[in-house]
């Protein structure tokens, strides 16, 4: 039976010696990496079968980061985390969503061993699907103008203009469609290029229906939270090597539609202002 091939993934130099050291003599192939991208790279150009990787790690990324991107190129690899800290029961569950095991340091080396082969034995628990940002919004479109469209409801502000379902939520569409073209497109954050003439007919629209321009920042505040939401209920298949420049690109794109159909509400505004 061929050695299993191991990725040992931490910042501590002292415990990439001694653990590697100890998985070589229980005849492990061992692959150590200092850092994140380090890993990173490590990972696009070999194929292992347990990735052991520190949780926390200084600089960009962090075990999470490495995992996805383990999930992503090798879904039958196994996956294990290193943490100092043990009580962190908030987030283990969401961390056990993407790693196989969470192991507290310092940890008994008999029972390090004895996880990574059994783990090996049975294989990966569940299926290992990841996907990006763009994917997960692409597909939950209609859920999350749902949900949008319930939390508006809540804003007695909002909802003293009367409107249907269809006139109050049928920009949307289009906005998904754009942010997901973002996304893919990976456009550099702060980018003005992309133009969206319904943005702009939004502000216009919402000119006319009544709406003041604060009633239109609040509408795109909780487009926000609705999109976080949906990025919250999928953390199981998220792609956590992307999700903080997915975030970051999200929140540029929903301000810059907000800002086209301030332009065009103003310009609307002005318009009425003038005398007959």
């Amino acid at each position: 039976m061929a050695l299993a091939k191991v990725l040992l993934v931490d910042d501590d130099a002292s415990i990439r010696y001694t653990l590697a050291l100890i998985l070589e003599q229980h005849d492990f192939i061992v692959t150590v990496a200092a850092n994140v991208p380090e890993a990173l790279k490590k990972i696009n150009a070999e194929i292992f079968d347990v990735l052991l990787s520190d949780l926390h790690m200084p600089g960009a990324g962090d075990g999470l980061t490495v995992v996805s991107a383990m999930r992503h190129s090798n879904p039958k690899a196994v996956t294990l985390l290193l943490t100092a800290f043990p009580a962190m029961e908030a987030a283990a569950q969401a961390i056990l969503l993407q790693a196989d095991e969470i192991l507290v340091k310092p940890m008994n080396v008999e029972m390090l061993i004895d996880v990574i082969k059994q783990r090996l034995a049975i294989g990966p628990p569940r299926s290992r699907i990841v996907e990006s940002v763009a994917t997960i919004l692409e597909r939950s479109v209609e859920s999350t103008i749902q949900s949008w469209f319930e939390l508006v409801q809540m804003e007695a502000k909002l909802m003293a203009i009367p409107l249907t379902f269809e006139l109050r939520c049928g920009h949307l569409t289009q906005v998904f469609r754009d942010l997901v073209y973002r996304l893919r497109a990976s456009k550099e954050l702060g980018t003005k290029e992309l133009l969206s003439a319904a943005a702009a007919e939004h502000g216009v629209t919402r000119r006319k229906q009544g709406y003041t321009a604060a009633m239109m920042v609040e509408e795109s505040r909780i487009l926000q939270v609705s999109i976080f939401k949906t990025l919250q209920n999928n953390l199981a298949n998220i792609d956590f090597s992307v999700v903080l420049i997915g975030v970051m690109t999200i929140a540029d794109e929903v301000d810059s539609q907000l800002s086209q159909a301030m332009d065009s509400y103003i310009a609307e505004s002005l318009g009425d202002a003038l005398p007959a």
